[in-house]
């Protein structure tokens, strides 16, 4: 099965508002409303799974239940950090050799081509990201700040979700993630490229309106694609 987990676990504590920034409503609709909603239509996606903030399992029920979506099937407690959240969804699912699709909460944009894409490169791989060109120059720099190296831009690109596993192989990885003190991660396919080298993460083309809503700014970016896509 393909199974779409919406890891919403977070406090958005960025945006300085009352509720978590999955809650926020733009046009009317929460942001977390949009995001199920992209999973939902998708004719590949079997499955949906919530993991959520544990202060807001109710209010997820009752968005789920309001909007009748009937593919979501578990609504899970998220943990203190992001990949807290991604071990609750993978471990619900142990044993199974279902392709699980991990995606932002608050990443509400997400396109049916880029599901599409994410879906049809899961035959070839067992890790497949999504990500765009980078289009600034980037620098690594040292403890004082200075210029240090200069990437090639053509082989740099910002990563985006859903990121795509085979339910064993990011299972794997996060075993032997956790077994390293010095684990730290930003991002699901970070940690299969660091412990599992030998498993290719295959990039699909996102899109610079798969945004992250993070800062206020975004909101009216996500009210603006909103309009434009109706």
């Amino acid at each position: 099965m393909n199974i779409a987990v919406i890891l919403a676990g977070g406090s958005g504590s960025r945006l300085g508002a009352a509720l978590p920034k999955q809650f926020l409503e733009v046009d009317g609709k929460e942001i977390i409303t949009y995001t199920i909603e992209a999973f939902e239509r998708n004719p590949h996606i079997d499955e949906i799974v919530i993991v959520s903030n544990p202060n807001y399992i109710e209010k997820m029920r009752e968005i789920v239940s309001r909007n009748r979506f009937v593919k979501v099937r578990k609504i899970l407690e998220g943990g203190k950090e992001r990949y807290d959240s991604s071990l609750a969804a993978i471990n619900a699912y142990s044993g199974s050799s279902d392709v699980l699709l991990l995606h932002d909460g608050v990443r509400p944009m997400v396109s049916q081509r880029i599901i599409d894409d994410c879906v049809a490169a899961m035959t070839n791989y067992d890790a497949v990201g999504v990500a765009v060109k980078t289009t600034d120059t980037i620098v690594q720099v040292d403890g004082r700040g200075c210029i240090v190296a200069t990437p090639a831009r053509s082989t740099l690109r910002n990563m985006q979700t859903p990121q795509c596993f085979r339910q064993g192989v990011i299972r794997q990885a996060y075993e032997k993630a956790l077994l390293d003190p010095a684990f730290v991660t930003t991002d699901d396919c970070g940690v299969v490229a660091k412990y599992m080298p030998d498993v290719p993460v295959f990039i699909v083309e996102g899109d610079t309106t798969n945004i992250k809503v993070t800062y206020k700014e975004d909101l009216a970016l996500m009210s603006q694609l909103c309009s434009q896509n109706h």
